[in-house]
């Protein structure tokens, strides 16, 4: 199948799902720029008027811009928090700048010649500005919004990254589930809203150019009139979108992969299909439980898929316990008593981390365990996802029990390491055992055979308060308790992975099979 027919049919199976990640983007890129337009303004004319303002302003507002806008994006979250306000703001810092200096840098080339000329026939200062000035300096203003909006819109596409929505979830979605298409469609259609804004302003700013000074005047009202009734209709269109609202949310999240899109899938159908409950996805959120588990304790989130291991090591930072059932027991107490939180149950498999590498170099060089691996490691290349170097259950505690001395070591977004390992970037790399691409591209698992990786049971947990709320969540969540064993978690990333199936539809088909939605 070419990609142009791959493109179509993901946009006619998931055309509810792009349309409602196309509202998010509007509605979060409008706010933006409403917002930036009115700053930016009010600043560009402050400073004017305010000499010993202008280098602090100016200055401030050109050294935050030179921040890479990922990293900005994290450090609000231990402010903000994730999701809408975080990229709110996020977007407004980086828009402010061609704001600020278009409207400043507009207001002040005006000739001098013909402020004093209107300064002489009697003219206020606010007559001065109103009528010579700001007409004037109006044709660069706008160049200095256009190109705002222009990036508003793109950069809105890494809301996503911390679960504001948008349609950079779509990028991201194929990014974690190997889904091209996926890719292709989220970016399309970022780059064409872009254009089209682009283009609208730009006619705007071109008839500007031309318009005559005896009948510009209410013939440019006349457009912005009508502009503006456009922009309310829109408006209007986007927040009465169809869709009943009972009032009762709950907020579903999960870390970046496709295992995760599972899991949050079948937990918020469930739910869906079975209350009155309206479940809001805040799906792929970029750092994992560093972000979501901070989130959790805030209440920006309700429940969320983890694994006991993580939880155990890397929340807690409590010594290793071997037994799964002891190390349950033991976490579900600690995560009652420290966040009031509750792991309301397992779901069946164990996804523990392991090392792989191809079959043909395990077998050239006989290894077949982390301690063979590590005697030879000075002439492999070690490829791991970044938090995998900061975790304590990741490279660190790894190194303490196994010397490993890799020639080099490459931190790689998670889902970009089985790439990385096909175009021989990396040669060895750390992976789940329940990936499907583990079997798709022919890896050795090695063995863990000093037992530092701990059981990672899948499970869910759930913030009290929400159960408190909503009781008969308990009983229906409760009804996933051993329903995925590792065979078929397996299948089901091997469905979205390689075959290249949507979450919800294998989800859905799962919930069906078992009879727990109609």
């Amino acid at each position: 199948m070419s990609i142009l027919s791959e493109i179509i049919k993901t946009v006619q199976e998931r055309h509810e799902y792009l349309y409602e990640l196309l509202v998010q983007h509007i509605l979060l890129s409008l706010a933006a720029i409403v917002i930036i337009t009115a700053i930016g303004l009010v600043t560009g004319i402050g400073i004017l008027y305010n000499p010993k303002l202008r280098g602090p302003i100016l200055g401030t507002v050109n050294f935050l811009y030179t921040i890479p806008s990922i990293a900005m994006f994290g450090l609000f979250i231990p402010l903000i928090g994730i999701g809408y306000v975080n990229a709110l703001v996020v977007l407004i810092i980086y828009g402010l700048l061609p704001v600020i200096r278009n409207t400043y840098t507009g207001l002040n080339v005006v000739d001098p010649l013909l402020l004093d000329a209107a300064k002489g026939m009697g003219a206020t200062p606010w007559q001065v500005f109103s009528r010579v000035r700001w007409p004037l300096a109006f044709p660069t203003i706008v160049s200095g919004f256009r190109t705002m909006v222009v990036m508003t819109i793109a950069l809105a596409g890494l809301a996503s990254f911390i679960g504001a929505g948008g349609l950079g979830q779509a990028i991201y979605r194929g990014i974690n589930t190997n889904n091209s298409a996926l890719i292709l469609v989220g970016s399309i259609s970022v780059a064409l809203l872009a254009l089209l804004a682009d283009l609208a302003i730009g006619k705007i700013e071109k008839s500007l150019k031309k318009k005559s000074v005896t009948k510009g005047k209410s013939h440019v009202w006349l457009k912005y009139s009508g502009l503006f009734v456009i922009a309310a209709i829109a408006l209007f269109m986007l927040f009465t979108k169809t869709g009943k609202s009972t009032g009762k949310e709950i907020v579903v999240a999960t870390k970046p992969t496709a295992e995760q899109y599972i899991l949050g899938e079948i937990i918020s159908q469930l739910v869906e299909n079975n209350t009155d409950i309206q479940v809001i996805r805040k799906f792929g959120i970029g750092g994992g439980t560093s972000n979501i588990h901070p989130a959790m304790l805030k209440g920006e989130i309700d429940i969320y898929p983890e694994y006991t291991g993580t939880a155990w090591l890397f929340v807690l930072k409590e010594p290793q316990i071997i037994n799964p059932d002891s190390l349950y027991s033991a976490l579900t107490k600690a995560y009652a008593e420290q966040f009031n939180l509750n792991w309301i149950c397992r779901l069946g498999f164990n996804n523990t981390f392991t090392l792989a590498l191809p079959e043909t170099v395990a077998q050239e060089n006989s290894i077949h365990t982390f301690s063979e691996l590590a005697q030879k490691s000075n002439s492999f290349i070690f490829g791991a996802e970044f938090d995998f170097f900061e975790r304590e259950d990741g490279f660190a505690g790894l190194n303490r029990i196994y010397p490993f001395n890799f020639k080099n070591k490459v931190e790689l977004d998670i889902n970009l390491k089985f790439q990385a390992l096909e175009n021989n970037t990396v040669e060895v790399i750390n992976a789940f055992s329940t990936d499907s691409r583990i079997k798709q591209m022919n890896l050795r698992v090695l063995k863990d055979d000093k037992l530092f990786f701990p059981a990672y049971q899948a499970g869910i947990v759930i913030r009290n308060e929400t159960l408190q709320e909503f009781p008969e969540l308990n009983g229906i969540l409760k009804g996933l308790e051993g329903l995925i064993d590792d065979s078929t978690m397996l299948q089901l990333n091997y469905e979205v992975e390689i075959e290249k199936k949507s979450p919800d539809e294998v989800a859905q088909t799962l919930l069906k099979s078992h009879r727990l939605i109609k």
